[in-house]
């Protein structure tokens, strides 16, 4: 039969395969128009995923620089501070540590001698008399366990305290008080005992013509004698405790003032912290 006679005959053999064939025309076209908005989605898909990487990763590249930049700066900022803030630490705390060792190298020698003088009360005194008495043994080092023995003159010198009238000896300091009460000044023994008397009798000689010198004396009076000066009196005090007080004052500020900037540093950064949490809530 021919194509024609299939054209206008429905009923003929052939309609069967021209509707399969049309149907496999209409499968075929709507595979490509698949195809084809597959296709261009990719496509689009391509160009929109590439253009919304390439804008973040710039701008996220752009910023880790900046980043960067600015934590560096910032870690070599807190290093340098911390370094400095670690130094004046270990400043302040020597320095306390060291005024609190001449505090007590200052309590155990001079404190202690000024505070067990009995002789508190200054006054004037007349010489009365002034003259040798005696000669005294001492002994002298010549070396490594060796010592040799030599003498020194005993000066007794008498005063008339004006202050009640009692008449009184008279010694140099609180050392000549211990080492011999009889003597007014006990020097230190030497080899050549000329030299020694010369000395003595140079003191003696001096006191004589002072006929009003000052002196220190017991308010109790319950010592026979008076001192010319005494081994560390209050200004020698004050003058020794004012340098290891100014030393531990400055090194408490020097802590002090670290531990304020600490302090202020950190509580400046939480301030920064809720005012950019308060002005951009989504970088908190």
């Amino acid at each position: 039969m021919a194509a024609s006679d299939c054209d206008c005959n429905p009923c003929c053999t052939c309609q069967g395969r021209l509707c399969d064939s049309r149907l496999s025309n209409q499968s075929v076209a709507s595979a490509l128009e698949r195809a084809g908005h597959s296709g261009a989605a990719g496509r689009m898909f391509l160009w929109a995923g590439t253009k919304g990487a390439q804008r973040p990763n710039e701008r996220r590249t752009i910023y880790q620089k900046i980043r960067e930049y600015d934590i560096l700066d910032k870690r070599k900022t807190v290093t340098a501070l911390k370094a400095g803030e670690d130094r004046a630490i270990l400043l302040g705390l020597s320095m306390i540590f060291f005024s609190v060792m001449m505090y007590f190298v200052l309590g155990i020698t001079m404190v202690r001698s000024y505070s067990d003088s009995v002789w508190t009360e200054e006054s004037s005194c007349t010489v009365l008399n002034s003259s040798i008495i005696a000669e005294i043994n001492c002994s002298y080092s010549c070396g490594a366990e060796c010592w040799k023995s030599s003498r020194y003159p005993c000066l007794q010198v008498y005063v008339s305290l004006n202050s009640s009238g009692r008449v009184l000896r008279l010694s140099h300091n609180e050392e000549a008080q211990e080492a011999n009460p009889e003597c007014f000044y006990v020097p230190k023994c030497r080899k050549d005992h000329a030299m020694m008397h010369t000395l003595v009798v140079n003191i003696s000689e001096r006191l004589k013509t002072q006929h009003q010198v000052p002196c220190y004396y017991d308010p109790a009076e319950q010592q026979d004698s008076v001192l010319l000066t005494r081994l560390y009196g209050s200004s020698a005090i004050f003058s020794s405790l004012l340098w290891p007080t100014c030393t531990l004052v400055m090194g408490m500020l020097i802590v002090a003032m670290v531990k304020l900037t600490q302090y202020l540093s950190i509580l400046c950064e939480q301030i920064s912290r809720i005012k950019r949490c308060l002005a951009l809530p989504g970088q908190c």
